[in-house]
């Protein structure tokens, strides 16, 4: 009963998150970080930003695989699905609906989506400044977050990233392999994943991966080369769901599976919607495939991310608590930090914060999280109608 009783608070919870997180991957973090950190407390400060940094590691969705890993802590491989379901299926529910009805109605410039972008600016920064005070508490650290802050403002590519985490993996190492013995341990957490099942996982993932394409080739079955195009676009993607959509874009229009209107209409749809925009590739499916072509296309890009993050985790506590490395953590949850902050300017202030009332809301807003202590779903519901009302004026 306690089981059930754990994923019944998942799917509550995550679902909550999935009808209210709006703003994009780094947002999302920053709703978690204030859900499952601040307020029930599931996970540890230091686990949770261990936990994004192995994300950011790897390629996919890296909220998402974020989600589900904090499931799995919590409730085994089914509590990550039930996570996984919570966050992600409203999502998919509505861009399935769009893409049939709603995707030439011009929402995308609503008053209230405008509110709703100003609300993923204060959650960001309150997520930023809880972390940042764990994170960078000497000099050292402030300077590795300043440089990655800096690198990834002036050198956007789609392995910007990565490139930044190794690199501060590394200094972090030089730096503090001598000052992790000072450290408060990290706590070793328990994962009912067994190596043996993250083998299996990381095993998949590449069989997948290479056979895909042959198969494709072999048999030219049309819904072998659909879940083909999905499953690799969700292979190869660092930085987050903007950078699939090029990828996304390859894949299907010159193919002619869709035009490039009905394309860019589905895109303006997610931007509307909560959740992941991964869950633009439900759009996708539904145009070419109706429904049926959507569950098939969700399923097919958020799969590769799904066999990372199981295939990873039951490595994670050697990796995180072994010594040698534990320094390379340190610099590597500095640069995640730095990371933070530059997507907090762009593109989440600089699409959001747009005149001085849009500025004034985000204090209002900030306020009420920060110094008031009102949950979320209260922010996000003001920061809707504040939005409207700044339509008007």
């Amino acid at each position: 009963m306690s089981k059930l009783k754990s994923l019944f608070e998942i799917l509550v919870v995550s679902t909550r998150l999935g009808l209210t997180s709006f703003g994009g991957p780094i947002a999302h973090l920053g709703y978690f970080h204030e859900e499952y950190i601040r307020r029930r407390r599931w996970m540890d400060e230091r686990s949770y930003a261990d936990l994004v940094a192995l994300c950011q590691f790897l390629p996919g969705p890296a909220s998402s695989q974020v989600g589900i890993g904090i499931g799995v802590m919590r409730a085994g491989i089914l509590g990550g699905i039930t996570s996984f379901i919570g966050f992600t299926l409203p999502s998919v529910i509505v861009l399935i609906i769009f893409a049939s009805i709603l995707h030439t109605f011009d929402i995308g410039n609503a008053g209230w989506i405008h509110g709703l972008k100003i609300v993923a600016v204060v959650v960001v920064a309150h997520a930023i400044l809880g972390m940042a005070n764990k994170l960078t508490p000497d000099i050292q650290r402030r300077t590795i977050a300043l440089v990655a802050l800096v690198a990834t403002l002036l050198w956007q590519t789609t392995y910007t990233q990565v490139v930044i985490i190794v690199i501060a993996g590394l200094v972090g190492f030089l730096i503090f392999r001598r000052k992790t013995t000072e450290e408060e341990p990290s706590p070793v957490l328990q994962f009912p994943i067994s190596h043996r099942t993250g083998y299996l996982c990381l095993s998949l993932f590449f069989g997948l991966l290479i056979f895909l394409p042959i198969l494709r080739e072999i048999t030219a079955l049309d819904w072998i080369a659909f879940f083909d195009s999905f499953y690799r676009s969700g292979s190869l993607v660092f930085g987050g769901g903007h950078v699939v959509l090029p990828l996304l874009e390859q894949e299907f229009v010159p193919a002619g599976w869709l035009n490039e209107q009905d394309f860019l209409a589905g895109y303006g749809a997610a931007q509307a919607v909560p959740g992941p925009l991964f869950t633009f590739a439900a759009y996708l499916g539904a145009v070419i495939n109706g429904w049926q072509g959507g569950l098939l296309a969700t399923f097919a890009i958020f799969l590769p991310a799904f066999l990372l993050i199981l295939g990873t985790l039951p490595f994670w506590n050697s990796l995180r608590c072994n010594y040698k490395i534990k320094g390379a953590l340190m610099g590597v949850n500095a640069s995640v930090v730095g990371i933070l902050i530059s997507a907090l300017y762009q593109p989440i202030w600089t699409t959001s914060i747009l005149a001085p009332v849009d500025f004034a809301l985000a204090s209002i807003l900030f306020s009420m999280l920060v110094f008031w202590k009102l949950p979320p779903w209260i922010i996000v519901l003001t920061g809707s109608a504040g939005g409207l009302l700044i339509s008007f004026i």
